[in-house]
């Protein structure tokens, strides 16, 4: 096993798990097997009970593991499925050596950081390197681990003292250390300053890691003065330095790296037996973010949140978009709502803000209303649910109905959303139905279920506390609602559809986990076929795109699904 660790200096956010993702996804291309690991120093046991403008948004598994988003960044780079091991906090180590000490397990010893907690952490990590994460059940061959955080950190210290030890438990050919550091450029020189690398750098060869690999990420292509200066006080050869300057797309950063010789030198570092020929992986990729530059049509979509202040709060719902967008050829804007600005208070207080917000949502050509927790927004958003259905728009979103729910009114009487029976009001951290979940399609007819390619059934990622009362399936019926999609057992309504509608479709699952680049969510698909005027005609071609609109120069081959055999990672 090879791994590789990426850690961070002078900020946090710098881009860490979008190098890591793009480093896998080489590695990738180049016919290996590849895992990866996030390490995140928090306390907490996972990222369930956080609030989206924390970290972001909550990433769910199909084993129900709530995640930090990064391991979102690796499924869809790697077109990988991991497990919740995959993701490894301090409150997790801690919990598991503490079990241990009850249990006897240190037989009689002081437990201390050094060494039973930095042992659980190598163990953890060489335990989980090894479980596979491709279909084919084949054991990775290299270990991607992603460090949260900046070195120095407090909370990383054990994790760093860990790596120091492990890089010589596994052998130098089998450990690599790449640092991702910041080169900032200030306005009012306009020149780029080493400065913070250095100091970055200087602080992780004193806790005992000597990076293989300096990526510096700047506004504008690294200087060769700059290179050369941070080789020579950071102990690397200028080839060693890698540039990571801002780009248009995030799928350009595996070809920048490619072109700068990471492989090479990965390969050569850990004496990876692999071929430097073409790679078909990489050719379509490049295809797929060059694609993104020459876009001329556009079309756009209101995303109606509560969490839309930061964008991150929706990073798999965005991507999806962008996958979607990308595959018929349109360039995508986002028109972030708050949803408590289209309620009637908002009117009273803040008319502009009101005017604002309905001016963006009159102006979309389709709508999109995620999930959420919580009374806040609830209103805004079923006005905006209740507009696209009357206006006929194009519209997905999570199942809001305009009726009560027992979890904003607890004591209703008449409750359209219902408290699950499997949920523990009393407890908030992994109670609710989580993870990936049949979902039977109930009707021929379904405009779900031809996007999905006429399957029977589908699995996909669930989190919801909450459910519709199948008690009132039939008024819902009765007015042109159909719930085309139910789990296995026939209980829980997973998919609604509205007669006499271009695209009114309501799931119960998150659909945007499974996105992938070349392979986008069947749901947002319809919705930006949809909200682009193209939906009917691509069902009568029976669910066939037209050749510019694929990746294929074959035109007799055009469908997602039948170009995802020559496309599949």
């Amino acid at each position: 096993m090879k791994y590789i660790l990426v850690t961070g200096g002078v900020i946090s956010g710098i881009g860490k798990g979008i190098i890591a993702s793009s480093v896998g996804l080489i590695l990738k291309s180049c016919g290996l097997h590849v895992t990866a690991i996030k390490i995140d120093p928090y306390i907490n046991i996972d990222a369930g009970t956080f609030s989206p403008y924390e970290h972001g948004e909550v990433f769910v598994l199909d084993d129900g593991g709530e995640v930090d988003l990064d391991l979102g960044n690796y499924e869809r780079f790697l077109d990988i499925r991991l497990t919740r091991d995959n993701n490894l906090t301090t409150g997790k180590i801690y919990q598991s050596v503490i079990n241990k000490e009850r249990r006897g397990d240190y037989l009689g010893k002081t437990v201390q950081v050094v060494p039973h907690i930095t042992d659980a952490i190598q163990e953890w990590v060489v335990k989980q390197a090894k479980i596979s994460v491709d279909d084919d059940g084949v054991e990775p061959q290299v270990c991607v681990i992603e460090l949260g955080g900046t070195v120095g950190d407090i909370e990383s210290m054990p994790f760093i003292e860990a790596f120091r030890q492990f890089q010589f438990k596994v052998k130098r050919d089998n450990f690599c250390n790449i640092h991702v550091s910041l080169v900032p450029q200030p306005s009012a020189t306009g020149e780029q300053k080493t400065k913070p690398t250095q100091n970055s750098v200087r602080e992780l060869r004193g806790l005992g890691l000597s990076p293989d690999l300096i990526m510096c990420r700047c506004a504008t292509p690294l200087e060769n003065a700059v290179k050369e200066k941070i080789s020579m006080f950071c102990h690397v050869e200028p080839t060693q330095v890698i540039c990571v300057a801002d780009v248009s797309s995030i799928y350009k950063v595996p070809l920048l790296l490619e072109d700068q010789g990471v492989v090479g030198y990965i390969c050569q570092r850990l004496d990876l037996p692999i071929e430097m020929r073409a790679r078909k992986m990489l050719t379509k990729w490049k295809e797929m973010s060059d694609r993104s530059d020459r876009l001329l049509e556009h079309v756009s979509v209101a995303l109606v949140g509560k969490y839309t202040k930061f964008s991150d709060s929706y990073a798999s719902v965005i991507k999806a978009l962008e996958h979607s967008a990308l595959a018929i050829n349109h360039k995508l804007e986002i028109k972030f709502i708050d949803s408590a600005d289209l309620e009637p208070n908002t009117l009273q207080e803040e008319p502009v803000k009101y005017h604002e917000a309905w001016q963006k949502l009159c102006s979309a050509d389709g709508v999109l209303v995620p999930g959420g927790f919580g009374v806040r927004g609830t209103e805004g958003k079923i006005q905006a649910i209740s507009w696209a259905r009357k206006k006929k728009k194009p519209f997905l979103g999570k199942m809001y109905l305009n009726a009560n729910s027992t979890e904003f009114h607890p004591e209703s009487k008449h409750p359209v959303v219902i408290d699950m029976p499997e949920h523990n009001p009393g407890q908030m951290g992994g109670t609710m139905r989580l993870g990936k979940r049949r979902t039977i399609f109930k009707s021929n007819t379904s405009i779900l279920r031809k996007l999905y390619g006429d399957a029977e059934y589908v699995d996909e990622r669930h989190r919801h506390r909450f459910e519709v009362n199948p008690e009132l399936k039939h008024h819902f019926e009765e007015r042109g609602f159909h719930f085309v999609g139910q789990d296995i057992e026939g209980e829980r309504m997973e998919v609604i559809e509205l007669d006499d509608h271009a695209y009114f479709v309501g799931v119960q699952y998150h659909p945007e986990f499974t996105s992938r680049p070349i392979k986008p969510s069947p749901p947002y698909f319809g919705l930006l076929l949809a909200a682009a005027g193209k939906l009917q005609s691509y069902l009568q071609k029976g669910c066939r795109l037209s050749p510019r609109d694929t990746y294929s120069d074959r035109s007799d081959s055009s469908s997602p699904d039948s170009e995802i055999a020559e496309l599949k990672f």
